[in-house]
């Protein structure tokens, strides 16, 4: 049984290190890093843009507050 686990893992660590060959250097590989840095890029902007709408909603409520 043991010797089986090992065989296992040995053979999803290869087939792992073959799909990230092909991942890198394959066809597509260009264009699927491209559309990782858009995504990547797209995620900062949402979130630093959700961060100055709380800060900004935060501020907005303060001085709200302070002129009553």
């Amino acid at each position: 049984m043991e010797f089986n686990d090992k065989i296992k893992e040995e053979l999803e660590g290869r087939i792992k290190g073959l799909e990230d060959l092909i991942a890198k250097k394959g066809i597509g590989s260009k264009q699927l890093n491209k559309a990782k840095k858009v995504q990547r890029d797209g995620n900062i902007a949402l979130f630093v843009g959700g961060l100055i709408t709380a800060a900004g909603i935060a501020f907005w409520a303060m001085n709200r507050n302070n002129d009553d």
